[in-house]
C-alpha cells in the first residue's frame, strides 16, 4: 500500500485518512473495500452525505443515462431540464405535503455556502448584523458560518477575529433547572440590557459535531416562539440532520416547528455530489438578481440524482415508516443495551444521528480506533471527542447492520472491560 503521495505532496491539514489509514479503492453500498481488497462496513457515510449509500445503483443509473446524452452538466444558474425536474419533484414530494411555502434558492455545492446564504439574507432582510447561535454549534468552515460555530479549534482556524455573533445555552447546557430562554428572553425585552436585537437566531436540531446534543421538541417550540415574539429570524441548519437522517425528511418536522430559513446540503444530492439549498419564506426573498451567487450552483448532475432519490425513497410514506424506522429502532436498541451494560456510557442524538457518549474522554477515541482494525468505519463527535458518531446510511441492509453494530460491541467491550451481550432479535432477519 503506497501512501508516500499524499504524506509528501498533500497538506497536513488532512484528517479522515489519519484515522483511518489505508487507501480505499471501491464502494457498494455500506461496504468500503481498499487496494488490499479488506471490506469496511460504513457507519460513517461521507459525514452524511451518503444517506443512500455508495454507488446506489437506482441513481447510478440515472446519472450514467444523463451523462452520456451530451446534456448540460455546467450551468451556473441558468434554466435546463435536470433543474425544472428538481425543482417540480421537490416542490410536489416535499414541500406541499407538509404545507411549506419556500422559496429555493441554490446558493453553491456545499454546506457552509447555504449557511453563508442564510446569514446573509437574515441580515439584508432585518437590517440587523447580530446573529445568535448555540454553545457547541457548528455550521462551516467559511468564516460567516466558523462565527456562529462553537468548536475552539475549528475558530482558532479563522486566524482572526469573529464578529457580529454571540452564543446562547443549547438545551440541557445548564442546570436542568433554569427557564429555557430565561436570559434572551430578559435581555431582549429589557431596553437597558445593552444587548441589540439580532437578525436571526440559527439552530440544530441535533448538534451533530458538536457531541449528538438533541434538543427536546418542546424547546424548539418555545424557541421558535420567542423569534416569532420579537421579530427575530429563525434559521434551522438541516445540512446533517435533514433529509431522513432523523426519521423524517426533515428533523424539525416532529418539534411541529416551520423555521424562516432552513439550510440542506449532503444527502439533498443522495449521491455524494456536491449540492445545497437554501430554503426561506417568500416574502423573505428579496435578493437582487445575482446579488448572491456562485459559479458551481448549477450542477446538473446533482439535480439528476437528487431528483431520483426523493421519488425512489420520499414519494410516498412507505421507505420512512417501513426500512428506516427498521434500522433507526435495530440502531437505538443496540445502542441503549449497551449504554445499560457499561456504566458510564449514554445514549446521545436523535434517529440515525446518535451514538454514545463515555465519561471517560479517551474512550470513544480508542473505541474508533478498535474498530478500524476490525473492519468498521466510525468517526467520534463532542468538544472532547468523547462520543462514538454512528451515521449509517438509511438504507442500510439489516443483516449487515447487524454485523457493525455487534462489531461496535465487541470494540466497546474490548477497550472498557466489560462484559456486552448484544441480543437484537429478529429484526435483522424482517
Amino acid at each position: 500500500m503506497d501512501t508516500t503521495i499524499f504524506e509528501t505532496t498533500e497538506s497536513e491539514v488532512r484528517s479522515y485518512c489519519r484515522s483511518w489509514p489505508t487507501v480505499f479503492s471501491q464502494a457498494s453500498g455500506s461496504i468500503l473495500t481498499d487496494e488490499q481488497g479488506r471490506e469496511y462496513i460504513d457507519f460513517f457515510a461521507g459525514a452524511g452525505a451518503l444517506n443512500y449509500g455508495h454507488n446506489n445503483p437506482e441513481l447510478r443509473t440515472e446519472l450514467l443515462e444523463y451523462l452520456s446524452s451530451d446534456a448540460l452538466v455546467h450551468s451556473m444558474d441558468k434554466m435546463t431540464p435536470a433543474k425544472r425536474e428538481f425543482l417540480q419533484t421537490f416542490k410536489d414530494i416535499i414541500l406541499e405535503p407538509r404545507g411549506l411555502d419556500y422559496k429555493v434558492m441554490f446558493p453553491g455545492p456545499t454546506g457552509t455556502n447555504t449557511v453563508e446564504a442564510a446569514l446573509k439574507l437574515a441580515r439584508k432582510v432585518t437590517g440587523r448584523q447580530h446573529i445568535l447561535s448555540f454553545t457547541n454549534a457548528f455550521h462551516g468552515m467559511t468564516l460567516g458560518s466558523l462565527s456562529v460555530t462553537g468548536n475552539s479549534m475549528k475558530r482558532k482556524g479563522a486566524g482572526m477575529t469573529l464578529t457580529n455573533s454571540s452564543k446562547i445555552p443549547y438545551d440541557d447546557y445548564l442546570d436542568g433547572e433554569t427557564p429555557d430562554f430565561l436570559w434572551l428572553k430578559r435581555v431582549l425585552e429589557d431596553s437597558g440590557s445593552g444587548v441589540d436585537k439580532p437578525a436571526a437566531i440559527i439552530v440544530e436540531t441535533v448538534q451533530g459535531e458538536g457531541g449528538l446534543n438533541a434538543a427536546r421538541h418542546e424547546w424548539l417550540r418555545g424557541l421558535r416562539e420567542l423569534t416569532k415574539e420579537h421579530d427575530i429570524l429563525l434559521i434551522v441548519d438541516d445540512v446533517q440532520a435533514g433529509c431522513g437522517r432523523t426519521g423524517s425528511f426533515f428533523s424539525f418536522e416532529e418539534a411541529g416547528i416551520t423555521p424562516d430559513i432552513v439550510c440542506l446540503s449532503k444527502s439533498i444530492s443522495g449521491y455524494g455530489l456536491p449540492m445545497a439549498l437554501t430554503l426561506f419564506s417568500p416574502e423573505l426573498d428579496v435578493w437582487a438578481p445575482g446579488e448572491h451567487n456562485g459559479t458551481f450552483r448549477g450542477h446538473n448532475p446533482a439535480f439528476v440524482t437528487a431528483t431520483a432519490a426523493l421519488r425512489r425513497y420520499w414519494a410516498d410514506d412507505s421507505f420512512q415508516n417501513g426500512h428506516l424506522v427498521k434500522v433507526i429502532e435495530m440502531v437505538q436498541d443496540a445502542l441503549t443495551k449497551i449504554a445499560i451494560e457499561v456504566e458510564g456510557t449514554s445514549v446521545k442524538g436523535r434517529g440515525l444521528l446518535t451514538g454514545l457518549r463515555f465519561s471517560d474522554t479517551d474512550v470513544a477515541g480508542k473505541i474508533s480506533a478498535k474498530a478500524f482494525e476490525k473492519g468498521l468505519l466510525m468517526e467520534t463527535s463532542g468538544p472532547e471527542d468523547e462520543v462514538i458518531k454512528l451515521m449509517p446510511a438509511l438504507n442500510i441492509d439489516l443483516v449487515v447492520l447487524e454485523r457493525g453494530l455487534n462489531i461496535l460491541a465487541d470494540c466497546v467491550s474490548e477497550v472498557t472491560g466489560q462484559e456486552i451481550t448484544l441480543v437484537l432479535g429478529d429484526t435483522a432477519k424482517a
